[in-house]
């Protein structure tokens, strides 16, 4: 399915200095404030109190949240669970001031019951942050054990030049993702961590469909340079990408306009990663693969000539 259909290449290839020199700066700036401010982590890594609270009518989730703000927990997570009427909120831990999280728990209720009398204490649960580091160290191994897998799926597939290209410019997508969250101290969240692995499988099925086409181009035409085929893949891939892409970017602006607190940086995340997984794919992921030298004869095996002097078998 196509909107339309480009007759004449797009020379993508002749700007990719410029194109990928705003990467590389837009990395480092990425690098800078992960390095300098760090990622503010949700309570899930770093440990705090999930208190469960239900109440006789819909609960109102920014009613319960000014509540709990007034306690000195701005950063606080409210959000619905199971019904309108059970609501889960995390708080982080406190232990400069020494607060357990029994006494968290009724300073919360105290506060939740003056400004509704209904509510009523379900469940209180406490995450240490011993356990948060393990749920930070197993996330951290998903994360690595999906970029093996990308490069070996790649390596085996294409060629090992477009497993490197693909995994550089995938990388680059998680690390831009995670340097907006540290540059503006947003909370990384286990919801975060899925969005930036969903952001790595996206990433690379778009990079999958250009060199896959990059691979045909090779095949049907012969004379062709390597940046004149990698330019006519792009430009052959267009109207597909506005598709998905476009299709994808609503519903995932339409959880970030109207998904509530819950689903916010969820969807903030998504959003960067496709924007940049869209970029990276076509100006980071094609022209590094056209400096490393991918060629013809890496993707189309040639045939072998039979002996003239060998005579045929019956």
């Amino acid at each position: 399915m196509e909107f339309f259909r480009i007759h004449r290449d797009i020379p993508f290839m002749r700007h990719a200095l410029v194109l990928n020199a705003i990467s590389v700066v837009t990395f480092l700036l990425a690098v800078f404030f992960l390095a300098t401010r760090g990622l503010h982590l949700s309570i899930e890594f770093t440990g705090g109190t999930v208190i469960e609270v239900n109440y006789a009518q819909s609960a109102d989730l920014e009613k319960v949240r000014a509540a709990v703000g007034t306690l000195g927990y701005p950063d606080a997570q409210v959000q619905n669970f199971g019904t309108s009427h059970d609501v889960m909120i995390r708080l982080p831990l406190r232990e400069a001031a020494g607060q357990t999280s029994a006494a968290q728990s009724e300073h919360v209720m105290a506060a939740l019951k003056a400004a509704d009398a209904s509510a009523s204490l379900r469940r209180v649960e406490f995450v240490g942050p011993q356990v948060g580091k393990e749920l930070f160290t197993d996330g951290a191994m998903a994360l690595l054990f999906v970029i093996v897998g990308i490069i070996v799926y790649l390596a085996i597939r294409f060629e090992w030049k477009f497993a490197v290209a693909a995994i550089i410019a995938n990388l680059h997508d998680v690390v831009i993702i995670l340097g907006f969250f540290a540059a503006f101290q947003w909370e990384f969240s286990l919801s975060v961590l899925a969005a930036v692995l969903a952001v790595l499988g996206y990433s690379v099925n778009e990079s999958v469909v250009i060199f896959d086409r990059i691979r045909e181009y090779f095949r049907k035409i012969r004379k062709a340079s390597t940046r004149e085929i990698i330019d006519k893949a792009i430009t052959s891939t267009i109207s597909r990408t506005i598709i998905t892409h476009g299709s994808t970017q609503v519903m995932v602006l339409s959880m970030l306009l109207f998904g509530g607190p819950t689903l916010h940086y969820f969807a903030v995340a998504l959003t960067i990663g496709i924007l940049f997984g869209i970029y990276s794919s076509v100006f980071v992921a094609a022209a590094i693969a056209m400096w490393l030298g991918v060629k013809r004869e890496d993707l189309v095996k040639p045939t072998k000539k039979k002996d003239e002097g060998q005579p045929e078998l019956p």
